[in-house]
């Protein structure tokens, strides 16, 4: 009888690295050879269009309807002479990844005849179902009229025939249905207000943007052992699977050397990256075993955002030319660690300054101290939102564990900026904000240069940290869109600069110093926003109860975290932002609670089909064997024999039938417990329900299965095991 796990075994073992066809020329050669950028569109459509265009996009104002009609005739005939025949509107649904409709680039006349045709119309808009996306509530079924409108800021580009156009996705009403509407007005908001802030110490400051580098995190497992585990294939993880004796204990995989085929697959996917304007810079091995990064240089956060899933797509297509697949889950597999997107955000001006870096005198220090602090409070006052704009049902198995951040909110600021603070706290309003450069670290070592240390250390345990000129949002999951984080972290310090600001400029109406107020404001905020800030171990149990005394959100539940989108001080911060309204917080929470409804639910089915169709028959299969064991050493061997030469068969027949029996009793109270709460009236409690019932039986049966995996005969056991699935590459 043929064993699908040994089969799976046979073909990934004889797995070859794919040639990969990169060119040999620099990486300037090809950089940017898919994408229509302002360069380009200098051979295609007259300067006086350009310079409105450029003009419009630079100051957030609205495309006039006959500029787009110029540009679509341009890019048009790039993307034809480039070879694509198809164009689509390429926008982000609430789906958590991208859709596209593909239109061929020609129309037929009255004569039958057919013609070229990309109308600025077509570039302008389309019109995708809206009833079938995502949109909770906001849309019935049977309104299905949406709008997918271009985004200028966001370059279009070819993948293969196809040009894609990215864009927004909104309702007939005008709600947002996607992740780039609300980021947009979230980086608008928060880009007004910081360059009024930044005329209390630089005039010359016209705009401010908002830059995300985002470190993707993620997982390969050859594709033959991949299709030989169900659970891998329909849930993205693995819903049982005992640890491996070996996984990532010996720290040796960390920026290890990488596998051959490993590394073929890197080079592509970085050559596809490049090809597209991906700055993709960075690739190493990282902690988990089969587990690796990818990093790029910061971009200003939408256009970073729409790199990032596009980068996404192009690591499955990859991946599946390479016989592998990749696994963007954040937690594949228990017991190691799983995988994140760490966001790195920053504020940069016109004038080059990055608002989050220390100044070179005492000015420049107290524009950056303003930033710093106010993302401190920001962080404080909504340190629930924060944290319910990364949670869901996959990124709930990382969270707080194997090195991944605690699902509770703080910051670490390390031990130069925390000292800063606290001497500030006491300080008088004249003297100087001094804050030491990178400094030197003497080694005393022949031949070996001294190395810059930063002016922080790095602590990850830290879910937001300081990291010398940026913050680390490290808790982000690798599946996620970088969206959700990014506009509600973008918003939240949007309106603590509004707060700020009104305060400053009421007590300097009334006459007082600028920088006394400044410095007075600064003071008590660093008083203010205390609670947040943390520089020990967020794992421990200690941290817990004091992160509980301080006020921070400590709820572990996602769907009761998902609530936090609808708190009154939440409403109110996206209302007064412009970002989001009252409904569209209200249709998101809809949407959380309904997806993560829907993922428990297959994972449960999965589970349930995982016990009965593999790990039951091969349990009985291996219990009937020894049985007939028992019987055939009665046949052979004396009686007083027969006891001590069936001791250790007896022993596995009985664990076999323990946890057999608990198995189908689990899976037949999770299936109970599934239809329940399937009989609840709204989403947010079958959510509750789920989490509260069928998450902890899946779990019991897993130690079950787990259990028996270690007990059955290895040649039985029809699915891929850890060790295979973590040390095959």
């Amino acid at each position: 009888m043929s064993n699908i796990r040994f089969d799976a075994l046979k073909k990934a073992f004889n797995r070859t690295p794919v040639v990969v066809d990169v060119p040999e020329g620099k990486v300037k050669d090809y950089f940017a050879r898919d994408v229509f950028t302002r360069e380009k569109m200098k051979e295609y459509i007259a300067q006086d269009v350009l310079d409105e265009l450029f003009d419009d996009v630079d100051n957030g104002q609205p495309i006039r309807r006959e500029i787009a009609g110029v540009v679509a005739i341009g890019i048009r005939k790039w993307a034809i002479e480039h070879g694509a025949t198809h164009f689509t509107h390429w926008f982000q649904p609430l789906t958590g990844g991208t859709a596209e409709k593909h239109d061929a680039f020609f129309s037929i006349d009255k004569t039958g005849a057919l013609l070229e045709e990309f109308s600025g119309d077509a570039l302008y808009q389309q019109e995708p179902d809206a009833s079938s996306f995502p949109s909770g509530g906001i849309r019935n079924t049977f309104e299905a009229r949406g709008y997918s409108a271009w985004d200028p800021s966001s370059p279009v580009f070819l993948v293969g025939d196809t040009l894609c156009i990215p864009t927004v996705f909104v309702a007939y009403t005008g709600e947002a249905l996607d992740y780039k509407t609300p980021l947009i007005r979230s980086s608008a908001a928060l880009c007004h207000v910081a360059r009024e802030v930044c005329g209390y110490f630089d005039k010359r400051v016209k705009h401010v943007h908002t830059n995300l580098g985002w470190e993707q995190e993620y997982f390969l497992v050859d594709e033959a052992l991949y299709n030989a585990r169900p659970d891998l294939m329909l849930t993205g993880r693995t819903l049982m699977g005992h640890e491996s004796a070996k996984s990532q204990q010996l720290e040796d995989h960390y920026f290890g050397a990488i596998p051959g085929r490993v590394l073929a697959f890197m080079q592509e996917v970085e050559f596809e990256a490049l090809k597209a304007g991906i700055p993709v810079r960075t690739r190493h091995n990282e902690v988990a075993p089969n587990q690796f990064e990818m990093a790029p240089v910061y971009e200003e956060v939408n256009l970073s955002n729409d790199h990032n899933l596009l980068v996404m797509s192009i690591m499955e297509r990859v991946a599946a030319k390479h016989h592998f697949r990749v696994l963007l889950h954040e937690k594949p597999y228990a017991g190691i660690n799983g995988s994140g997107k760490h966001c790195n955000w920053s504020l940069e001006t016109n004038t080059g300054i990055n608002l989050l870096a220390p100044g070179k005198n005492p000015y420049q220090n107290l524009q950056f101290i303003t930033f710093l602090v106010n993302v401190l409070m920001a962080v404080q006052r909504h340190n629930g939102l924060l944290k319910a704009s990364i949670v869901s049902a996959t990124n709930e198995h990382r969270l707080g564990a194997n090195e991944a951040p605690p699902a509770i909110i703080s910051v670490f600021l390390g031990k130069q900026i925390s000292a800063v603070l606290d001497q500030l706290e006491h300080a008088k309003a004249e003297e100087a904000i001094i804050i030491n450069a990178k400094k030197e670290m003497k080694l005393g070592i022949g031949n070996i240069p001294e190395i810059l240390l930063d002016n922080t250390d790095r602590n990850r345990t830290s879910p937001f940290a300081f990291t010398g000129n940026r913050f680390e949002f490290r808790a982000v999951g690798s599946s996620a869109n970088c969206g959700a984080a990014m506009l509600a972290l973008n918003s939240a310090v949007a309106e603590q600069l509004m707060l700020f600001k009104e305060e400053v400029d009421r007590r300097i109406d009334k006459g007082e110093p600028k920088e006394r107020v400044l410095f007075d404001v600064i003071k008590r905020y660093i008083v203010a926003c205390k609670n947040i800030r943390f520089e020990g171990n967020g794992y421990s149990d200690e941290w817990k109860k004091e992160a509980a005394s301080r006020g921070l959100d400590c709820e572990t539940s996602v769907p009761l975290i998902i609530d936090r989108y609808l708190t009154p001080e939440t409403i109110k911060m996206f209302q007064t932002t412009h970002v989001l309204n009252k409904s569209e917080l209200q249709s998101r929470c809809e949407v959380k609670w309904e997806t993560y409804v829907k993922k428990l639910q297959i994972e449960s089915r999965v589970m349930g089909d995982l016990m009965v169709n593999h790990v039951l028959p091969a349990a009985k299969r291996y219990q009937t064997m020894l049985l007939q064991n028992v019987l055939a050493v009665k046949q052979v061997f004396a009686e007083e024999e027969v006891k001590s030469l069936n001791a250790m068969d007896y022993s596995i027949i009985r664990q076999i039938e323990n946890h057999s029996g608990a198995i189908l009793a689990g899976v037949e109270q999770m299936t109970e417990a599934r239809h329940k709460a399937n009989r609840q009236s709204d989403e947010r409690s079958k959510a509750i329900a789920y989490h509260n019932t069928v998450l902890p039986l899946m779990a019991e049966i897993r130690e079950h299965a787990d259990a028996l995996e270690l007990i059955v005969d290895d040649e039985m056991w029809t699915l891929p095991k850890y060790r295979e699935l973590l040390f095959i590459n």
